[in-house]
């Protein structure tokens, strides 16, 4: 056999892949957005050897780490690399660092003018070191875990581009959009261009599978929202399947709400992760039919453990599992999550025979 057909025939055998290509499967594959984080206390040690945060992102040695700890201590059926979605700016040219309590601060756009600092030149220098973080995890994995890559989707990256952080009313955001859409246009349609590269150099580096993560969807009315997320998503979707057909897609469109049924019929994703609110029996109805579904477990519901716990993910593999289905959480993990919760979480889940 030679090589590639053997990686074929391995990656035809994961779990993973097998749901996201549209397989209901006896137990549905499993894994968490956050999985690597602060939760675990193997991170908060080597997190402290790093320099700051984009050092841990933009250090192999660290990035591998840090991805592979959750893969060691629970046997997750996905490994998604572990970087975060502001890189991108960041190769852009944008100045971002993170503040210890306080999260991600950047140099915000202020005005269109400020748009010229921008350029996707450098970007793939930038990045390097992610790419390579993706080759030594394609080679350190276990052989049944898919390896996962990411990127924000653009008007999520675009909202701390002007917000300059993190936002609860998204003001500057909305004020572009709103007052002079053509520069929102601009910005967006950078993103999808420098996001679509990012997406198809890290499947060239070894992701078998990639996440567009839009945080804040659900913070627009819908006409907007169609323009602001789901164009670009569907245009980065599009790209992928493109340039690299045969890698699945997955669109995490958080806060769209009855909107899921348009990203199912026209995003073009092979799978949708859904956000805590979705309710679960129209999920099954409205868009298992169309498409893999992946969610939507409380992120709290892991913290308080017991019976709550136990209860939430039998609700959900009892509406989800019968269907291509990916067990996941609403949003990301939180950092007092006790780890030996996710541990009874997953034997639950691997106990499951719909």
């Amino acid at each position: 056999m030679t090589q590639a057909s053997k990686k074929s025939s391995q990656q035809a055998a994961k779990k993973m892949l097998r749901a996201l290509n549209g397989e209901t499967l006896e137990s549905p594959p499993v894994w968490l957005m956050r999985q690597a984080g602060r939760y675990l206390p193997e991170y908060r040690e080597l997190r402290r050897k790093a320099a700051g945060f984009l050092d841990l992102c933009y250090t192999p040695d660290y990035a591998v780490e840090v991805t592979l700890q959750p893969i060691r201590r629970f046997g997750f059926d996905a490994a998604i690399l572990f970087s975060d979605i502001l890189v991108v700016p960041h190769a852009l040219g944008q100045k971002v660092w993170f503040e210890e309590g306080a999260g991600p601060r950047l140099d915000a756009l202020q005005e269109p003018g400020d748009l010229a600092r921008l350029s996707r030149a450098g970007l793939h220098d930038t990045l390097a070191p992610v790419y390579e973080t993706l080759r030594r995890l394609s080679r350190e994995l276990p052989p049944e875990t898919t390896l996962i890559g990411f990127a924000g989707a653009p008007w999520t990256v675009a909202s701390y581009m002007l917000e300059g952080g993190s936002s609860k009313d998204f003001a500057a955001g909305k004020r572009w959009a709103y007052g002079d859409p053509a520069a929102m246009q601009r910005l967006i349609d950078l993103l999808v261009d420098a996001t679509g590269d990012y997406l198809v150099a890290q499947i060239d580096a070894g992701a078998e599978a990639v996440q567009i993560f839009d945080s804040w969807a659900g913070v627009w009315p819908e006409a907007h929202l169609r323009r602001w997320c789901l164009a670009p998503a569907k245009a980065l979707v599009a790209r992928v399947k493109a340039e690299r057909p045969g890698v699945p897609v997955i669109v995490f469109p958080r806060g769209a709400g009855l909107l899921y049924e348009v990203y199912a019929d026209e995003c073009g994703a092979d799978a949708l992760g859904l956000d805590t609110t979705v309710p679960l029996g129209w999920a099954r109805q409205a868009l298992q039919p169309k498409v893999c579904l992946q969610g939507n477990l409380d992120p709290l519901l892991l913290v308080a453990g017991g019976t709550s716990l136990r209860e939430g993910v039998e609700e959900i593999l009892r509406f989800l599992a019968g269907g291509p289905f990916v067990f996941n959480l609403g949003h990301g993990i939180v950092p007092q999550t006790p780890p030996e919760h996710v541990a009874e979480m997953l034997a639950q889940i691997r106990a499951w025979r719909g």
